[in-house]
Parts: structure tokens; sequence; C-alpha cells
């Protein structure tokens, strides 16, 4: 039924409201128990995959690329959760932070500079900012997976029970808010948190950029 419902012309609210339930149920998986909340956490994750494919299944350049990634992902999570091995956790990650990125640029492709502008695309630009505060959550969830002592405000913890913070201290970041409350006190992680802070600038000035110039074609045509 999904199947059907979802097209080119509504494909982004799918995406968009699947990303945002991401984020939403993150915080509210916390208050499980920390057994449950693994499960319930990647059950989230897995539902936002699975949407993300169906809505970028126009596109088929990418879209085997990502049903690969989310099977890799699936495996890897299983195998983690029966085996016990906590080193499977980078591998997990990675592949999150893969799948992430190839739906931004698949995205990228079809919303910036190209066509004229609509719903759709306006909600596709969220989305497409709601991906980029995601990568650096992986990114900087992969920094504490080597250096648990990078932020101040975080623990030590399994990446799953860190993903909620640090998807906050994300996009308080890529915002440019900066409240303070979680800081990075590694060189490394100066670095790629001032890195958002600067991607956060540039990518409001592109996607302005890219719908005047995409309603000016539209006008000219």
């Amino acid at each position: 039924m999904m199947t059907k419902k979802i097209n080119q012309e509504n494909n982004f609210y799918y995406m968009t409201c699947a990303l945002i339930g991401l984020l939403v149920s993150s915080s509210l998986v916390e208050v499980m128990p920390s057994g449950i909340l693994e499960y319930a956490l990647e059950g989230v994750i897995g539902v936002t995959f699975l949407i993300c494919i169906l809505s970028l299944r126009f596109d088929h350049r990418w879209k085997r690329f990502m049903q690969v990634l989310a099977l890799c992902w699936v495996i890897a999570s299983v195998l983690r959760l029966v085996l016990g091995i906590q080193e499977i956790d980078l591998l997990v990650l990675l592949i999150m932070f893969a799948f992430f990125w190839g739906t931004f640029k698949s995205i990228s492709r079809q919303i910036l500079f190209t066509g004229s502008v609509d719903g759709n695309k306006v909600v596709g630009s969220v989305a497409l900012f709601l991906l980029i505060g995601l990568m650096w959550t992986i990114a900087y969830l992969l920094i504490m997976e080597f250096a648990p002592n990078s932020f101040t405000g975080m623990g030590p913890l399994p990446w799953g029970e860190n993903f909620s913070q640090m998807a906050y201290f994300s996009f308080v970041t890529l915002t440019t808010l900066g409240y303070g409350d979680i800081s990075p006190i590694s060189s490394f992680s100066q670095v790629v948190v001032y890195m958002e802070a600067i991607a956060g600038v540039f990518y409001m000035a592109i996607v302005v950029a890219s719908l005047v110039s995409s309603n000016q074609g539209k006008k000219h045509g």
C-alpha cells in the first residue's frame, strides 16, 4: 500500500516525516530499559531506512546502492545482537553514515538547481537539512567509539543510548545555537564540530540560491 501511495510528487513528504519520526522516537525510547532500548531504536532506524528506499526508488542510480546498504545494516545489527560483539558497532555506524550520505546525494540531485519549485522540493530541502544533522550525529558517535571522553556532558555509553543526546548536540551546532551543555574537548572533535557549523551556514545559502534560481527559470519558461 505504501509503495502505491509514494510517488515523485510526494516522496519527500514521506521521507521528511520518517526522519523527524526517527529523531522524536530516539528521544522517547531513552525511557525504556537498556536492553529494550537497543531493539526499539534499531527498529525505528530500520523503518526509516525502508521509507527512504521507497521514497528514492525513482532514482535508479542510488536505489540498488541503498538497498545493499540497508541489507548490510540488518546483517550487522543481527550479528551484534546475537553474538554480542561490540566491535560491530563501528560497522553499524559506518553503514548508517553511508546510507544517510547516499540519501543526501540522491535528494540533492533531484531538488537542487533542477526544475521548478514546488511543495515537494521545499520539503525535500528540509529532509536534506535533517540528513546533514544525522550524518554529523553518526560522526560524533564514531568519535566517541574511539575516544569516549571527547565531549563534556556525555558518558561512555553504547551508541544507541547516546544517539538522542548526540542528535540534539548536532542540530544545536548545525543551527549555531551553541547552548554549551555538551562541548567538544579534544582537538579532533572540535574540528568536526566547527565544520558542521560551517556546513549549516553554507547549506542555507545554497538552498536559497537553488530556490531562487529554479523560480527564475520557471518565470522565464
